[in-house]
């Protein structure tokens, strides 16, 4: 079976606040990037959005996936906590509805639909694709506004960067 990397990133300025997400998909010699923003998130959807937007890119069912998150909410929700929330009807252990619940059950679905492997890995490595993957997005998020009207996204990032 084929194998594809993917890795995801997603953050905000305040939280809630102005928030992106960045995906890089790695096939063979071949390679795909994915940025999105909204204008009032916070960083766990922007977290579960990344990982979202990575699996719906796929053409292939056939295919195993080592996805890559910098996330622990998203590890630890799909690894851990997601089969006591599904049968605790998507309630927390404190009987409270989980928190993005069609976040988590877009993604459940799409988790039971690839072989996925989930990877953390550690953001603080600056030459990480999540380096770059902050970058991208981190200009995504740089907002014009002209005439009371919101342009977004304006990319205003550096050169060599990610997506560009």
């Amino acid at each position: 079976m084929e194998k594809i990397v993917i890795y995801t990133d997603g953050g905000c300025r305040g939280n809630p606040g102005i928030g992106g997400w960045g995906v890089w998909l790695c096939y063979k010699d071949h390679d795909k990037k994915l940025k999105g923003a909204e204008l009032n998130t916070t960083n766990n959807k922007m977290e579960l959005t990344a990982s979202i937007r990575a699996l719906q890119a796929l053409k292939s069912n056939d295919i195993t996936v080592d996805l890559y998150t910098d996330s622990k909410y998203v590890i630890q929700g799909i690894n851990e906590w997601i089969e006591g929330c599904k049968a605790k009807g998507w309630k927390t252990a404190n009987k409270k509805p989980v928190k993005n619940i069609d976040l988590w059950k877009e993604l459940d679905a799409l988790n039971q639909k690839f072989s996925v492997t989930w990877h953390f890995y550690n953001p603080t490595n600056k030459c990480t694709p999540f380096a770059i993957l902050w970058q991208s997005f981190d200009a995504c998020l740089r907002i014009t506004f002209v005439s009371n009207t919101f342009l977004f996204p304006v990319v205003a990032s550096p050169k060599n960067t990610f997506f560009l």
